[in-house]
């Protein structure tokens, strides 16, 4: 939980994917409601691999994450970041980094499927990692869950 010198957050997983971009709208709703600022959170790691593989010269998955990051508070924000909101790049694989994160978070919000996986999976593999291990509650949010205070979608019944 969040430490005592330090006010309260809601930590968001950002992996540019349309569902962390959900996840950061949801977080804006929450945060205020519980007080908190939030940090959107984007890990990066240099992919595993078998066999050879050459990375090009100029391979910076650093700042590649910190582009990610940035398109994607501005596809969900435009120019009107949240108050409060911190920015952060982690290097990491995305599931221990959020976990850890969790750890001095009032709540974790990430969307149900990110980049990468298989389409065919209801939970990535992310979100479920971070939805079983954190030390906070976790708000899981599935791809087009419209935000709080949405009217239902009157051919689906959908919220």
């Amino acid at each position: 939980m969040t430490s005592r010198n330090e006010s309260p957050r809601v930590v968001v997983g950002v992996d540019g994917s349309d569902s962390s971009i959900n996840a950061l709208r949801w977080a804006a709703r929450l945060a205020p409601g519980l007080g908190a600022g939030i940090d959107a959170v984007t890990a990066w790691e240099v992919p595993n691999t078998y066999g050879f593989v050459a990375f090009p010269e100029d391979y910076r998955p650093d700042i590649d994450a910190v582009s990610v990051l940035r398109t994607a508070l501005v596809d969900a924000f435009g120019d009107n970041l949240p108050s409060g909101l911190r920015q952060r790049v982690a290097k990491g694989n995305a599931a221990l980094v959020l976990t850890d994160a969790s750890r001095e978070a009032t709540m974790v919000v990430v969307g149900s499927r990110g980049h990468g996986g298989f389409a065919g999976l209801l939970l990535g593999s992310v979100s479920s990692h971070v939805a079983e291990h954190a030390a906070c509650p976790v708000l899981v949010v599935r791809q087009g869950a419209r935000g709080l205070g949405e009217p239902a979608d009157p051919q689906t019944g959908d919220r």
